[in-house]
């Protein structure tokens, strides 16, 4: 019951991004469904999982859909939450937090679905399909942990292609990026760590706007500038900023010129690496940047980029190689939550074609528009609701694993009661502990009486939570 309580509390905590309070109860319960069910089948788990009559199938249909939600705000609220929760555990580099920004592709074979469209995926192994019919959605996460153990814990995640309402949009996917991180409204200063792609100027300016500085990795023809000769130009004119150009590979071709440390990287253990660093101007953004280039035996090289001059080299190998962690939430996500499994179909939609790519609808009636508006909105929603049950489960694994591990009731091969619980693990103990929650006295837990209301005794699910 403690772990349940958590949530509660938590997810209370997010009650004013919502202007009707049924709807809010409606959140809370997908939420509580989510966390409780043992298949990713859209709405219909959710059903299952809390042993609801059949009729409210709809209302949570409504719920998804519902202008009552203000995602901006939610949003807000939710990084607040995380950042108040796990203040003691946040890991920090140089007095800043580190974010993780990256993007994923799920794929969707709707075709009356908004913004699904043919997609590319790279990928250096060959596990996955060339080209996928999908959504491309980026998020944005927080890193924390204890234990020597850490999550990447997500904060928002948007569709951010497939549908263009004006063809005065010119915003590509790394203007919306810096609008996602934007809308955090974080107030402390941060790094955020990103591929290779987010490395431009306009990424790099809106950070640095806000007071955040930027770590990404950078191609391996990437070419930076040394900073011109402060001897006096004889020349009329401008003074010169940009001095000899360097390529940037060439930081590799003297070995004996690296520096060689034990490998800062978050795993590694015995691993000797060399790097080499110098402070560069970087064309594309203007502006002076620290470049650390990376020599890792079995892996390769790295050259890496960080607009923050006073972060050392060491670090910057350190924040950067924790870049994967995003990766593992990604999974997490897809496979444990369930939190892109939504099949939300748009009656009204024109079918859309194969190989299509973005779908433009300044051409469409405002009534058309304003309804792939509001499917878009239930997909945020769908999202966010995965984002909360993900975010929440790291917060009881970081905060309480001994309850954790004490309600699992399971067995799994790898019990180990000095390592952190995974959302797995925190899932199936909230599983087991459900009924206990739903007994609690009517006054101690407002969620607790909306869904005990709500179960079909006539079905062994319902069965199960009212015995």
């Amino acid at each position: 019951m403690t772990l349940w309580n958590t949530l509660w509390q938590h997810l209370y905590r997010l009650r004013p991004a919502f202007s009707r309070s049924q709807t809010f109860l409606w959140f809370a319960l997908a939420v509580a469904g989510l966390a409780a069910r043992n298949d990713s089948a859209g709405v219909t788990s959710i059903i299952r999982a809390l042993g609801l009559l059949p009729r409210y199938y709809h209302n949570l249909l409504g719920m998804f859909h519902s202008k009552a939600v203000d995602m901006p705000h939610l949003i807000k609220l939710w990084q607040i939450i995380v950042r108040k929760s796990l203040a003691p555990f946040l890991f920090r580099a140089n007095g800043r937090i580190v974010c993780l920004a990256d993007g994923i592709k799920i794929a969707k074979a709707g075709k009356k679905m908004p913004a699904v469209k043919l997609l590319h995926q790279e990928s250096e192994s060959n596990s996955k399909p060339e080209y996928i019919y999908g959504h491309s959605c980026q998020a944005v996460a927080i890193l924390a942990g204890v234990m020597g153990t850490l999550f990447a814990v997500p904060l928002c995640c948007q569709i951010h292609e497939g549908v263009v309402f004006s063809n005065r949009d010119k915003r590509t996917l790394i203007d919306k990026l810096a609008a996602l991180m934007k809308s955090l409204a974080l107030n402390e200063p941060a790094y955020l760590v990103a591929d290779a792609y987010y490395g431009a100027r306009k990424m790099i300016w809106a950070l640095l706007k806000d007071g955040h500085h930027l770590v990404v990795a950078l191609k391996s023809n990437a070419v930076a500038y040394a900073v011109a000769s402060a001897f006096p130009d004889k020349r009329r004119g401008r003074k010169k900023k940009y001095g000899k150009k360097i390529y940037l590979r060439t930081l590799f071709e003297s070995p004996e010129n690296m520096t060689t440390v034990n490998s800062p990287v978050y795993g590694d253990e015995n691993v000797t690496i060399r790097y080499k660093t110098l402070d560069l101007l970087w064309k594309r953004a203007g502006i002076l940047v620290r470049i650390v280039a990376v020599d890792y035996p079995g892996r390769g090289r790295k050259i890496l980029l960080s607009t923050d001059l006073t972060l050392a080299a060491i670090d910057i190998i350190r924040i950067y190689g924790l870049r994967f962690k995003i990766e593992v939430a990604f999974k997490q996500a897809v496979h444990t939550i369930g939190a892109y499994a939504y099949h939300f179909w748009m009656q009204a939609m024109k079918p859309l074609k194969r190989k299509s790519g973005n779908q433009h609808l300044h051409h469409e009636t405002e009534y058309y528009r304003k309804s792939v508006v509001r499917k878009m909105n239930a997909y945020h929603v769908h999202m966010m609701a995965g984002v909360v049950v993900q975010g929440i489960a790291q917060i009881i694994a970081i905060t309480q694993p001994k309850s954790v591990w004490a309600a699992f009731g399971s067995w799994i091969r790898t019990i180990r009661p000095n390592v952190l619980p995974s959302e797995m693990v925190v899932l199936g103990a909230l599983r087991n502990t459900l009924p206990d929650f739903l007994a609690v006295s009517k006054t101690e837990a407002i969620l607790a009486k909306f869904i005990r209301n709500k179960i079909d005794i006539s079905r062994s699910e319902g069965l199960r939570l009212v015995a």
